[in-house]
This record gives structure tokens, C-alpha cells and sequence, in this order.
């Protein structure tokens, strides 16, 4: 399976979207400062994944979230009570 997953940085309340095969794993590697990206911002806490059997559909999904603000806002609005 492959995960596109949507993590909170408890430290400034920003999200960070990110895929991956093996959630976690990458959970514990970001909350560690191994990922360059979100080193300065941690703690995380997972806030929201989706679930993908193939890694083309799931780098898409993680594209468009990215690239697409409306897409992204979207999906806040569906788990804004989990990411308070």
C-alpha cells in the first residue's frame, strides 16, 4: 500500500503533506528531524492519511494537494475537527 498522509506541526499549527509506503515509518523520521523539510518544526502529529494500491495514483493524489490550494482547502474543511 501506498499513503498519502497530511501531518500538523504542534510546534506553528502548519500542515505538511507527504507520501509514502511505509507510514509509520516516515511519521517516526519526521518527529526525529530526519526529513529536511520539517526538521524545524517538530513535533508532528498525524492528522489525516489516504490509503492507495498503487504509487502513481497515490503521488497524483499528493501532487494535486500540493499544487492545488482549492484541493487542499477542500480536505481541511473535511477534517477540521481532527487537525485542531
Amino acid at each position: 500500500m501506498f499513503y498519502v498522509y497530511v501531518i500538523k506541526s504542534k510546534k506553528d499549527g502548519c500542515f505538511y503533506i507527504g507520501s509514502t509506503n511505509d507510514l509509520r515509518r516516515r511519521t517516526k523520521e519526521h518527529n526525529a528531524g530526519q526529513v529536511f523539510a520539517t526538521k524545524s518544526r517538530r513535533p508532528f502529529e498525524l492528522v489525516y492519511y489516504e490509503a492507495y494500491r498503487s504509487e502513481k495514483d497515490a503521488r497524483k493524489r499528493e501532487k494535486n494537494l500540493k499544487l492545488r490550494s482549492r484541493a487542499f482547502t477542500q480536505l481541511k474543511k473535511r477534517i477540521q475537527e481532527s487537525s485542531l
